[in-house]
């Protein structure tokens, strides 16, 4: 219910809410848009995007410090509370997954010129479009409150790991077969995590949703990192 006497904190959580709407749905075409660029070895497209990525990043911090602005001022409680808790959630997942399909870029440049057979390029593609359609439907089910378009991300990325699995049996048949060599596997084997954790951080944001509709909270015991392995370089994983 909407405190009729606080209208001006209504109006903050409802720009609030739009703004992290709209940089979630950002989020799905970034996903498509970066698995373009690495099918098409887009160079230009790839400098673009990760560039693109700090402004991305400014907008998240933005919504963040209006999140921490309205607890601090207006001491919301119950569901608002958990509105801005859960939103502020939100964001980080959001925030890293652009992180992701920016990483996804940098590798696009990294195997710049080796040629990708057809099952490696369709396993892409799916991983691809599966997270952008995760993405698309996390966006609907925090900008409706549907905790059962949120539960229903779950299934949807199962889907998406059984790809994963499908895209590292693909990688090593291909290396085995001579038709790529064992530094484009270890880039497309960091292409497909990426993918990965795109999906786990949409469901995230469904959980999070949950959270805000109901107040129903996940166990998550053993955070996983969203690099667990170095770049081909033998360098640290991308964080950016």
């Amino acid at each position: 219910m909407v405190d009729e006497q606080r209208p001006e904190f209504h109006e903050h959580l409802q720009e609030i809410r739009q703004g992290i709407a709209a940089v979630s749905a950002q989020v799905a075409e970034l996903c498509s848009r970066a698995t373009e660029i690495l099918l098409e070895g887009d160079l230009e497209g790839a400098a673009y995007l990760i560039e693109a990525d700090d402004e991305f990043d400014r907008r998240c911090r933005e919504l963040e410090e209006m999140c921490f602005t309205q607890i601090a001022l207006q001491q919301p409680v119950a569901s608002d509370l958990r509105e801005l808790v859960a939103g502020i959630k939100i964001i980080a997942d959001v925030e890293r997954s652009a992180d992701l399909c920016a990483n996804i870029c940098k590798a696009a440049r990294r195997i710049f010129s080796h040629e990708l057979g057809p099952q490696l390029r369709g396993s892409l593609q799916r991983m691809g479009d599966q997270g952008q359609l995760l993405f698309r439907q996390a966006t609907e089910a925090y900008l409706h409150n549907s905790e059962v378009m949120a539960a229903a991300l779950q299934d949807i990325d199962n889907y998406m790991d059984g790809l994963h699995r499908e895209l590292f049996r693909t990688i090593f048949e291909a290396h085995h077969d001579g038709t790529i060599d064992l530094q484009v596997g270890v880039q497309l084997g960091l292409v497909a995590r990426f993918y990965e954790r795109i999906g786990d951080h949409a469901v995230n944001v469904g959980e999070h949703t949950r959270y805000i509709v109901s107040g129903w909270s996940p166990t998550h015991p053993y955070p996983e990192s969203d690099n667990p392995v170095p770049n081909a370089t033998g360098g640290p994983p991308d964080d950016s």
